[in-house]
This record gives structure tokens, sequence and C-alpha cells, in this order.
């Protein structure tokens, strides 16, 4: 939710069933760094080499 102040909880009204990956993932998508170091992943030639790297640095599991 774009512009949400993050302080209103009108702004989440399911947080209470969010699940720990949830929060996580939401911590995570606005942290600076991250954001950062996925924007150099994405641009990058060698991304596939890196992406074992990158998981590691910031302890992702991706589910298949």
């Amino acid at each position: 939710m774009p512009g949400a102040d993050w302080r209103s909880e009108k702004a989440y009204p399911e947080a209470n069933k969010a699940e720990a990956a949830d929060i996580a993932w939401e911590w995570l998508r606005r942290n600076g760094e991250y954001q950062r170091d996925y924007m150099a992943l994405a641009m990058s030639e060698r991304a596939g080499a890196m992406a074992d790297h990158f998981r590691q640095q910031w302890g992702l599991c991706f589910r298949s």
C-alpha cells in the first residue's frame, strides 16, 4: 500500500494473520541495503553466478 502510514493499524488490517515469513519479507523489501544489493544483482551480467551469494547474504530460501 504505497503511501500508507506504517504506524496505523488501519493501514494493515490483515497484520494479525501474518506469518513470520510475511513479516520478514515486509522488513526486507523496505531495507535500503537489500534494495541496493538486489538492483546490483538484477543489473549484473553475472546474476546467475551471484545468486547463491545473494541468497546466503540475505538469508533467503525460495520455495519451488
